[in-house]
């Protein structure tokens, strides 16, 4: 089981690394404001073995805004796959953070600084 947190571009890039293909629907997605704090639940495949996944969870800090583009509104259970996160600095220590899925959809997460945490929240399963 993985559990890694980043801090810096740097990290996030493993953390990218290993959620790329994970699963997941706009109802899997939850920005909390008053906690400042973007959580994510995914199914991403174990690394090497196409046919194993892992449920695990994902959580953004110090978010002070999340915005979608091109993500289905009217049907929060329209399967999304991952494609990679990203983070965009500007004003240092602040940035967006992007999660990037197929099909060009996209959700921006305007935050004070880089702060997220992945973590597997189940032992491996068959794909789904």
């Amino acid at each position: 089981m993985v559990k890694v947190a980043a801090f810096d571009p740097e990290d996030l890039v493993v953390i990218s690394a290993h959620l790329e293909g994970s699963r997941l629907t706009a109802a899997d997605m939850a920005y909390l404001p008053k906690e400042r704090r973007f959580v994510i639940a995914l199914n991403r495949p174990v690394a090497g073995d196409t046919d194993e996944r892992r449920e695990t969870g994902l959580h953004f800090e110090r978010v002070s805004r999340a915005m979608t583009s091109k993500l289905p509104s009217n049907a929060p259970d329209t399967p999304l796959t991952l494609m990679g996160i990203d983070y965009e600095a500007f004003d240092a220590p602040s940035g967006h953070v992007v999660l990037l899925f197929e099909g060009g959809g996209a959700v921006r997460l305007l935050v004070e600084c880089l702060e997220v945490a992945m973590t597997d929240l189940t032992p491996v399963s068959p794909e789904k």
